[in-house]
């Protein structure tokens, strides 16, 4: 699983402890739970509509299957993979016009989502910050949201990806002395996960061309090669991170490339094996607003990590002494962090302890808390659930302004009736007229 599906199998598994659980997916599947909870594909899921009370989804889920959308079930929206952000770097090399369609077409997807979503979850506060602004360019921040919860914590909150509550156990070899070339004394420098286009292993690869000048013993591993999903294409920054290699001589010897996916359950057999956890990326919006997965995973395994600066956890890494943080794009202040650790083993030893003492911060358990209580007191957002506000939404960059007065006499009462039905239905007009009804006949009885 890669880190959508891995954050969906841990909100089932908390989610069950407490209530009926089915987790299910359009895509393929091949996991079960144990019995604790259902695991299925499901072509379409709207069949679950009628006994299912909380739905909490991902993607374009509600896009797909708009009868979710249209039930009155209570919708909560997963928001913490601002994919419309990795698509700007993700979709290079398409032509003009199809890059700028499937950017286009991801932002409606999210935005169609925020327009539904009556609770909505993101990683950390800066994109909090992020999805409260788009919130409220789409109206979801008006004076019934406002008024139900002034911080707006109900409307969204905090739930960050986080570490398994049991330590990672190391059940078999998995590198040194199964990977030809990387032996049981090499320092070894552990890329967990995909070859993204928003990442920079370009850089760390040369960095480990510098390193090697000094120290010949250091490794590095990519471990996540083909994704898993097999709707992902293959990512050009992969082929051109297999390129430099060649190019620097360094593949097979220094720099090494998993070919498959490791399955989520063995991960922590390579994670035990590493030395340094390592993440590179590039200067661009989606760093700022991301929330690296496998960072986490280094915390899990109690990991030193060495990353670039400009996403939420550089300044975690540095001011928790969990390892060194440098510019984007700089090889040799890269070079210089990764040997300041690899030559200094108790400096190593003390950023993996303060590495341990961090991850107990994002167990599942606490990152999960969120969740688990709305789940436990589900409720429509009241701006869905009112008319006035869902006839604002309906076109909500239009600025609405007080009405023209309208025809008198029959035509005028007649006008007036059909504003009250678009603003509130029959309940409103019913209640309009109880009281022009009052009204005259407490005019007559005075």
């Amino acid at each position: 699983m890669a880190g959508p599906a891995i954050r969906a199998w841990q909100f089932a598994a908390a989610l069950c402890a407490e209530h009926d659980v089915e987790l299910v997916t359009t895509a393929a599947c091949s996991l079960d739970s144990d019995g604790r909870f259902a695991v299925r594909h499901l072509d379409d899921p709207a069949e679950l509509l009628a006994r299912t009370d909380v739905w909490v989804v991902q993607g374009s889920v509600l896009l797909d299957h708009p009868a979710i959308a249209r039930s009155d079930a209570t919708v909560v929206v997963d928001l913490y993979d601002p994919y419309h952000l990795e698509n700007l770097e993700n979709s290079r090399g398409l032509s003009h016009r199809d890059r700028l369609a499937k950017v286009h077409n991801a932002t409606a997807v999210l935005n169609s989502a925020i327009r539904r979503g009556d609770f909505f979850l993101a990683a950390s506060g800066k994109q909090r910050d992020f999805w409260l602004g788009a919130l409220a360019s789409l109206g979801r921040v008006n004076p019934l949201t406002y008024d139900a919860d002034g911080s707006l914590s109900s409307l969204i909150d905090l739930v960050p990806f986080g570490v398994d509550d049991v330590p990672p156990q190391h059940t078999r070899a998995a590198i040194r002395g199964v990977i030809p070339g990387i032996g049981a004394d090499d320092v070894l420098l552990l890329w967990g996960g995909g070859i993204y286009n928003w990442f920079d292993p370009l850089t760390l690869i040369r960095a480990v061309q510098k390193v090697r000048e000094t120290r010949d013993d250091v490794r590095l591993l990519f471990l996540g090669g083909k994704h898993p999903n097999p709707a992902v294409p293959a990512m050009q920054m992969a082929a051109a991170s297999r390129a430099l290699a060649d190019e620097l001589g360094l593949t097979g010897t220094h720099v090494f490339f998993n070919e498959g996916w490791v399955p989520y359950d063995e991960r922590g057999s390579f994670l035990l094996e590493a030395d340094i956890g390592v993440s590179t990326h590039l200067d661009h919006i989606e760093t700022a607003f991301s929330f690296r997965t496998r960072v986490l995973d280094y915390l899990w395994a109690g990991l030193p990590v060495v990353a670039t600066d400009g996403d939420v956890f550089a300044d975690v890494i540095a001011s928790r002494g969990i390892g060194a943080t440098v510019p984007p794009g700089d090889v040799d202040a890269l070079a210089e962090a990764l040997l300041s650790l690899v030559e200094d083993d108790a400096r190593r030893e003390a950023c993996a302890s303060a590495s341990r003492a961090l991850a107990e911060e994002y167990r599942w358990d606490r990152a999960l808390a969120p969740l688990l209580a709305f789940c436990r007191d589900p409720r429509r957002a009241p701006d869905l659930t009112d008319k006035v506000v869902q006839l604002h939404l309906a076109q909500p960059f239009d600025v609405v302004r007080a009405p023209t007065p309208g025809p008198s006499g029959w035509r005028g009462e007649v006008a007036l009736a059909k504003q009250y039905l678009d603003r509130g239905g029959a309940g409103l007009l019913a209640r309009r007229v109880a009281n022009r009804a009052g009204k005259l006949l407490r005019g007559r009885t005075s």
